[in-house]
């Protein structure tokens, strides 16, 4: 194949005039034959309103590689390559003898793609997922935004998919992998279903729509592979034999003997973490970052970043809704960023545990609700959470989540930033532990429809939720990009309350074969401190299978299975 780069053309243009680009940069006649693959596509806006698609493209004249080779050389453009497609390929099998059966406690991506690679190779895993499957999960979800009754077991947090299901469905990766397990996850996606650009899109996502029926055919894979996944079975304890682990218990007082676990809880299962504590596996405090969701017309963002908000315009170039990654450096010395921005999305209560609120951001495919939203988050360290000791971090989590159900009286409290600004500047002036009723109440005329929100909501004053110096840096911060997206912290922005679970608080350490100093565990995914959204946990969940393949060799009695 012939591989182009930096491949330019104005937003807009037709599937004709890409062919006839490539064409004349190769320097061929309409008559010669040519098949293209769009390998990889952005949008370079640098000069808005005047837009450009990038490609890639992978062009075959089916002349054989010599040709291939003889042309790029003619053509001296440091652009065209010549390449050969490296499929991802599973390791070859260990000596070792598993006992048992592998078992893959947790069902969200790194749990469910370290399932399907046993389960395709031949080692039929057991899949434990606490919540439910996605169709009875969606239900479930529905039914806490209408009325406040929580299924600790299943919502957003809980259940087939994991947290990643009710998101925007993003699949960016700041891992630079040369190993092919990206390309393989989301070759596995657009195989259940998923959409076919996102194997080319700089900056893919499937949508929590479109989700709900991809992670469902993933499932269904892992069954038909040989593997087995249960609902409703939460992990409660392990059994641990001479350092190494030789059982998984379950909350319903089952026991299944395993000597091969695959630890992949998520980063919301604080009862798991402290349980696997108190069993003496080893894990670390882990620094995140915690703040509030802040909530913005779509148009705003849409003039910003691409110099057009007209829609029909938007939809004549072939623009999705606009998404912004924004950084800053607090005056402290603290980091303040955005996190999960979701464009044309929702602000979802994403709440796990009774007393405690959080939320996060979701989208659909079509990203049309009208308004954007992202978390705007500041780190925490050792320093914020008052001590070193591995849980203080969860502590701390729990802590805010319970002060934000506290302020929102069991919904998620909301307030315009403008008025949550004031607030604090008023607190600081007085040192009273609450500013006047007066500024209170200012927002009187906010709106589920001004918000794009997903579940119970109500006014309060946000300004106390936070420790005052991580207030402090996130206005700082928001006063920042105000100065790189006009109006980012004008009248139309609007902040929720709270958004603390951007990653786990706690890491499980393991070794070069990724077992943790418990033999036979291996902590995998977002949940032990190794990953950071849907991808990196798809794709730290084959790196754990793959060890558990060098290690194994196939049951005798799949064998015949293994592919």
């Amino acid at each position: 194949m012939i591989r182009i780069s930096q491949l330019k053309l104005p937003c807009g243009h037709s599937d004709r005039e890409l062919e006839n680009k490539i064409r004349k940069i190769l320097r061929i006649g309409s008559s010669r034959r040519l098949f293209y693959v769009i390998r990889k596509h952005a949008l370079d806006a640098r000069k808005k309103p005047q837009l450009f698609d990038i490609y890639t493209v992978d062009a075959d004249l089916g002349e054989g590689a010599a040709a291939e080779r003889k042309l790029a050389a003619k053509l001296r453009n440091r652009d065209i390559s010549v390449v050969s497609e490296q499929p991802y390929r599973f390791p070859e099998a260990g000596e070792a003898h598993m006992k048992g059966q592998p078992v893959v406690i947790g069902a969200g991506p790194a749990g469910l793609f370290c399932a399907l690679m046993l389960a395709e190779h031949g080692y039929r895993p057991i899949l434990l997922e606490r919540g439910k499957c996605v169709e009875e999960r969606s239900r479930d979800i529905a039914r806490y935004w209408e009325t406040g009754v929580l299924d600790p077991a299943s919502n957003i947090q809980f259940g087939e998919g994991g947290a990643g299901t009710f998101s925007d469905g993003k699949l960016n990766t700041q891992i630079n992998d040369k190993t092919g397990r990206s390309g393989e996850v989301l070759r596995i996606f657009t195989e259940a279903g998923a959409p076919q650009d996102i194997l080319c899109e700089s900056r893919p996502h499937i949508g929590t729509d479109l989700l709900k029926t991809v992670i469902p055919a993933i499932r269904r894979r892992i069954i038909e592979a040989g593997g087995e996944v249960r609902f409703g079975a939460q992990v409660t304890d392990l059994a641990i034999r001479d350092g190494a682990v030789c059982a998984v218990r379950l909350a319903d007082g089952s026991e299944i003997g395993a000597e091969t676990v695959v630890l992949a809880p998520g980063h919301s299962a604080r009862d798991t973490i402290r349980s696997l504590y108190r069993r003496g596996v080893p894990m670390e405090q882990k620094a995140f970052a915690v703040g509030l969701r802040v909530s913005h017309p779509q148009s705003l963002i849409d003039k910003s970043q691409y110099g057009i908000c007209d829609r029909e315009e938007m939809s004549r170039l072939g623009l999705s809704p606009a998404a912004y990654k924004l950084t800053a450096r607090a005056s402290s010395g603290r980091g303040v960023y955005s996190f999960c921005m979701c464009p044309g999305g929702y602000i979802v209560d994403a709440s796990s545990e009774p007393g405690r609120i959080a939320v996060n951001g979701m989208s659909e495919h079509a990203r049309g609700s009208g308004r954007a939203n992202s978390a705007i988050v500041c780190t925490v360290g050792t320093e914020e959470f008052g001590g070193s000791h591995a849980l203080d971090g969860m502590r701390f989590q729990e802590k805010l989540e319970e002060r934000a159900f506290k302020l929102g009286e069991g919904c998620v409290p909301v307030q315009r930033y403008q008025a949550l600004k004031a607030c604090f500047a008023q607190r600081k002036a007085s040192g009273e532990e609450d500013p006047a009723p007066a500024q209170k109440e200012q927002d009187t005329y906010l709106t589920t429809h001004d918000l794009c929100i997903r579940g119970r909501w109500k006014q309060a004053d946000l300004s106390g939720l936070l420790p005052p110096a991580l207030t402090a840096d996130l206005i700082e911060g928001m006063e920042y990009f105000d100065r790189r997206i006009e109006g980012f912290a004008g009248p139309e922005a609007f902040c929720a309350g709270l958004e603390a679970r951007t990653s786990s608080p706690v890491r499980i350490p393991r070794g070069e074969d990724l077992q943790s100093e418990i033999r036979g565990l291996y902590p995998c995914g977002e949940g032990a401190g190794y990953a950071g959204g849907i991808m990196s946990a798809a794709m730290d969940g084959i790196r754990v299978a793959e060890a558990i393949r060098r290690r194994f060799q196939v049951p005798a009695q799949t064998e015949g299975t293994d592919t």
